[in-house]
This record gives C-alpha cells, sequence and structure tokens, in this order.
C-alpha cells in the first residue's frame, strides 16, 4: 500500500458513470511518474478502499483521468485463506501489496483456458452480467516505485487485471456480455448516461 505524500490523506474522487466520455477513450500512456502521477495514484486508493459499493479493482477513466494506472485490491480472494500453495506466482508477489498501483499494465499472454464468472463495475452500479475471460494472464506493469514486474496471475487478480485494463482501452465489460443480458441492462444504463451527460454538461 502507498505511504501517503506528506503524511496526509488524500481527497477521494468522483466515479464517474456510463455516459461520461472518459470511459470510452484510450488512455495515454504514462512517461514518468511525478508528483501528479503519485498524487492520482493516492487519491485511487482512497477512492477504491471508500467506495459505497465494494470493489475489487479501479482504473483512472473511472474517475476522469485517460491515464494508464489501475488500482488492484483482490486480496480477499477466499483461496488466499484455503491454499497458498496454490496461489499463482503473480498473486504471491502482490497480494502482500495490495491494494496495489499498476502504472502502464499490459497483458502479454493468456490461457486458452477460460472461465465464466459475474461482473459488475463500479461506473455501472446496478447492472451485472456473465463474462468469459482467459483463466490465467501473463502481466507486465510498472508499481510505484518504478520497478516492472513479469508475473503470471490466475483466479480473481487475473479477471479484475483484465476488467481494469479494458478500461484503460475504453472497453466496458458490458461489451463482453450475452445479448440477453445487454437488453436486460438497456434501459439502466440508458438513465445512467443521461444522468451522466447532464452532470458533465453542468
Amino acid at each position: 500500500m502507498l505511504d501517503f505524500l506528506n503524511n496526509r490523506k488524500p481527497r477521494r474522487m468522483r466515479i464517474v458513470r456510463n455516459g461520461h466520455p472518459a470511459l470510452r477513450q484510450r488512455s495515454a500512456e504514462i512517461v514518468t511518474i511525478g508528483e501528479e502521477e503519485r498524487q492520482l495514484a493516492e487519491r485511487m486508493v482512497v477512492t477504491l478502499l471508500e467506495s459505497e459499493v465494494p470493489g475489487v479493482g479501479l482504473a483512472a477513466p473511472q474517475v476522469g483521468v485517460n491515464k494508464r494506472m489501475i488500482v488492484i485490491d483482490t486480496k480477499g480472494d477466499e483461496r488466499d485463506e484455503k491454499a497458498s500453495a496454490a496461489l499463482s506466482p503473480g498473486e504471491m508477489l502482490f497480494n502482500p501489496m495490495m491494494p496495489v498501483v499498476f502504472v502502464n499494465p499490459q497483458i502479454l499472454a493468456v490461457s486458452e483456458e477460460k472461465n465464466v464468472c459475474g461482473e459488475g463495475c463500479l461506473s455501472l452500479p446496478g447492472v451485472s452480467g456473465t463474462v468469459e475471460r482467459p483463466r490465467r494472464v501473463l502481466l507486465r506493469a510498472m508499481t510505484m516505485d518504478g520497478q516492472i514486474h513479469e508475473a503470471e496471475c490466475d483466479g480473481l487478480l487475473a479477471r479484475c487485471l483484465q476488467h481494469e485494463i479494458d478500461h484503460l482501452d475504453g472497453v466496458l465489460f458490458v461489451d463482453h456480455i450475452s445479448e440477453e443480458e445487454m437488453e436486460k441492462a438497456a434501459p439502466t444504463l440508458a438513465r445512467m448516461a443521461k444522468a451522466e451527460q447532464k452532470y458533465v454538461a453542468r
């Protein structure tokens, strides 16, 4: 977890919702980690931890910033307590760091094996759906100390990474759900987008 700058607690940020333009833009790579990036990382951590709805990940576009930065906090995965020996190298490496901030995260490879699981999103409250994703991924990312890590990730961590990295490319989990689920979610998404666009315009 980050040591907050100047021992002060950062202000929580507003999580934008469906209809905000930042959610559909490709985010820019971060060239250097400076004061602005550190402040963003700290505020994103606080925003995730203090969210009214529990979440396990947050991407910068979700707070209206199109930079390639995500926060992950999957340390509550039940497998951590049941069988640490079964954890992937990525889970073993990153779990002690959580909540962990990744800069310019990339998925270098994915497993052929897939699984299907229900997903939701802090930017799409009240909307859920089932998404098929690769079970394992090979992640390459920088942490806030400037170190670059490469590790195979499994479980909830792998799914969360794919979900949050999608955000960096302007992709939402509803882009992966079935037509039937999308039809069910459409009215909620439309109402949300209308309200968000009014908020942005004011």
